[in-house]
């Protein structure tokens, strides 16, 4: 994708885009298809985010991350990993505000534990992701940092966790609402999404690989175009690239909550934020070099900054208020505003 700095601002526009359409359009039938394939999987809502959906729409940032370590570019593979999961995290503010609207707060329509429990994973991993970065190089096994094997042993049990979390837990009382009738219409849906599985699974696979493609087009007509504005590199990547690079979750977010799917949208981020740094292991094995000590300050900075919005949203999920502000819930507009003051915050950094 090199060759796009040589083209005009006009062209790069319009290549950027392109790029975003096919981000949108491939999202709404992604989200979609993950509501049909955990149906018929028996995944549960949440467990389909955190395995199908977070991780295709990541896609663009697995790629960026690979190809930044095959060039032994660390710092590049680092940023792309944590600069964007404070935004992303953002970008259940946008859904609330704008596509779930005066319907009610996003947390109050997710009722579920299994978000709660993805939440506070979520923030053990961004934890590790601090603790990995102090830890010298000697400490790394064949070029990966403790906490990078770490950062997977924690990913790969709260799958286990929310599987477990999505079948029930001792102390919360049964649904009623399950039985009977709702049953009845749930089995029917499942039967109906079985006969035509095959079609499902060409659609999510095709979509992934558009979104993959066109995220990847999107990353670098993104930093030509900030280059042809002379942009702060690094106010670029944590606002305007980190947008960007988030639309494949705006739109499968915003397709789910038009399904009614409100526990897939929030799982999707949260799902998504958390294996991210599970890249920290990939890029370290083929930059043969430990990527967690390659983290810039700001880096950390604004992983500290998910870790927060992370934490206002698990607060949101376990009182479920259903008061709103600006079409939002007050859990969504502390976020907004406080990721508009750490924002502020990198100008410092930058300077």
């Amino acid at each position: 994708m090199m060759e796009l700095n040589t083209l005009s601002l006009p062209v790069l526009l319009l290549v950027f885009t392109v790029a975003a359409a096919v981000i949108w359009v491939a999202g709404v039938h992604l989200s979609k298809s993950v509501d049909i394939l955990s149906r018929h999987f028996h995944l549960g809502q949440a467990l389909g985010g955190v395995i199908l959906l977070a991780v295709v729409t990541n896609l663009p940032e697995i790629a960026i991350t690979v190809s930044a370590a095959l060039k032994g570019n660390l710092d590049m593979a680092v940023g792309n990993i944590l600069g964007g999961i404070a935004l992303q995290t953002v970008v259940l503010m946008f859904l609330d505000a704008f596509v779930l609207g005066k319907k009610g707060a996003l947390t109050f329509m997710a009722s579920s534990m299994s978000l709660i429990l993805e939440s506070i994973v979520l923030v053990m991993i961004l934890i590790l992701v601090v603790i990995g970065h102090q830890l010298p190089d000697s400490l790394s096994v064949f070029h990966i940092s403790p906490a990078s094997f770490a950062i997977l042993l924690v990913w790969i049990f709260s799958l286990i966790l929310v599987d477990k979390a999505g079948k029930g837990l001792p102390w919360k009382k049964e649904n009623l609402s399950q039985n009977g009738s709702a049953k009845d219409k749930q089995s029917s849906q499942n039967k109906k999404a079985g006969k035509h599985i095959g079609k499902t699974v060409f659609i999510f696979v095709l979509c992934s690989l558009f979104t993959l493609f066109a995220g990847v087009t999107l990353e670098s007509s993104g930093d030509a175009i900030a280059q042809h504005f002379h942009m702060n590199g690094l106010i670029f990547g944590a606002t305007v690239l980190a947008l960007a690079t988030s639309l494949p979750e705006i739109s499968t977010g915003a397709a789910a909550i038009k399904l009614g799917d409100y526990e897939l949208a929030i799982s999707d981020i949260l799902g998504g934020n958390a294996f991210l740094p599970v890249l920290f292991l990939v890029a370290s094995v083929i930059a043969k070099k430990s990527a967690l000590p390659e983290a810039q300050p700001a880096d950390i900075y604004l992983t500290g900054v998910a870790i927060l919005l992370t934490l206002i949203y698990c607060i949101g999920l376990i009182f479920r208020s259903k008061k709103q502000c600006l079409r939002m819930g007050m859990d969504s507009l502390a976020v907004f505003l406080i990721y508009l003051l750490s924002i502020a915050g990198l100008f410092f950094i930058a300077s």
